[in-house]
């Protein structure tokens, strides 16, 4: 089905890019070639969301793309995606293909490629994702996509039987979809994501990271996790307290909240946020917490614990010192001032001093503190 897209210009957002996919477009025409925009572009357009992430479906195969753009840039050959830079502006180009035989739930391991476009679109996981824009602006929906995103379902392409089973990571996008879109899965989709959720135990943890982390981040977050504890894959992904974390606007404070396998990779600055944000929120909401965790970390901790934003910030703001450095006495200074060579016991004596003066006890001035020194070490 095509639908002339007159009005649909005015909703594009990113309008600068699209025109130059059109003129991508048309140069494979000029070759004798067909090419199309499609999946989440025209998804996008159509929800009026702003989006400059723009992949093309073409029949031209790999080898063909790169002389026509003199790149040699292959995003993967094995599944004949070419990234093609043009006028500045990076777009996806892949080759129409039939999926043969998947590997692991996951990859296809043999694949076929085709000239037919219906027979692309039918291999895609999700009928919303299976729109494509021509080279003239035209809207082409051989799959009813239209209609699904009107009515704001998630359903797999043919029979979710075999589209779940082929691809394991097809059960997180679903959720993801429904989270970012505001949709509900379909039932039968439903059931089989419910049926095939123990596949998510061969799929890598960086892949299940990055699409929880998606699910976490968006608006509809309370609709992921409800889909996750519903369809019972929480076990699969190896996350133990799912329901009783608070779903904070912080993807670290999700993060740091859940109770989850070692296995999952966090970055090294991860890792300290998380060390940091736990510790914060075993230990008492106060200045000195504030100072010794930072802003950041105190903000995130305060919206777990429905502290307001401007409470933290006007306690930050507040702050009488916010380091070490801003003491008004250097270790040194306290080793002569107790006549004794310096040593560990320097490294007490200031972390005693930054806690009084933090908490108000202490006055900042070096004379205060030479004799706090004086009449207690």
């Amino acid at each position: 089905m095509y639908i002339k897209s007159i009005f649909y210009d005015i909703l594009i957002m990113g309008g600068c890019m699209y025109n130059k996919a059109l003129e991508v477009l048309n140069i494979f025409n000029n070759y004798g070639y067909v090419a199309y925009i499609v999946g989440g572009y025209p998804r996008d357009m159509i929800l009026g969301i702003k989006t400059n992430d723009i992949d093309i479906c073409t029949n031209a195969k790999p080898k063909e793309i790169i002389n026509i753009f003199d790149t040699d840039s292959v995003s993967d050959n094995s599944y004949g995606s070419v990234r093609v830079i043009y006028k500045n502006c990076l777009f996806d180009v892949t080759t129409f293909r039939k999926d043969i035989k998947y590997e692991d739930n996951r990859k296809p391991i043999k694949i076929k490629y085709i000239s037919d476009l219906k027979k692309d679109l039918l291999r895609r996981d999700f009928t919303i994702n299976t729109m494509c824009i021509d080279k003239d602006g035209n809207i082409i929906d051989m799959l009813d996509a239209k209609d699904d995103i009107d009515k704001k379902v998630i359903k797999t392409v043919g029979n979710p039987r075999y589209r779940i089973k082929e691809d394991s990571l097809r059960i997180l996008r679903a959720i993801r979809f429904a989270s970012v879109l505001n949709f509900d899965i379909d039932d039968k989709t439903m059931n089989y994501i419910k049926k095939y959720g123990y596949l998510l135990k061969g799929l890598s943890y960086s892949r299940k990271k990055e699409e929880l982390g998606k699910i976490f981040s968006a608006k509809n977050k309370e609709k992921g996790r409800r889909l996750i504890l519903e369809s019972g894959i929480d076990k699969y992904l190896e996350i133990n307290n799912l329901k009783e974390i608070v779903m904070c606007d912080d993807i670290i404070g999700i993060w740091s909240q859940l109770d989850i396998s070692n296995n999952y990779p966090f970055t090294k600055v991860e890792k300290e946020m998380i060390k940091n944000i736990r510790r914060m929120l075993d230990d008492n909401f106060d200045e000195y917490t504030v100072y010794k965790y930072g802003l950041y970390v105190s903000t995130v901790v305060g919206s777990i614990k429905g502290i307001s934003y401007k409470e933290i910030n006007d306690i930050y703001n507040d702050l009488v010192i916010y380091s070490k450095k801003d003491i008004d006495i250097k270790a040194m200074e306290i080793a002569k001032c107790l006549n004794s060579e310096p040593g560990s016991y320097l490294s007490k004596i200031m972390n005693d001093i930054e806690k009084k003066i933090v908490n108000r006890k202490l006055e900042n001035r070096k004379d205060d503190i030479i004799s706090y020194i004086e009449n207690n070490y």
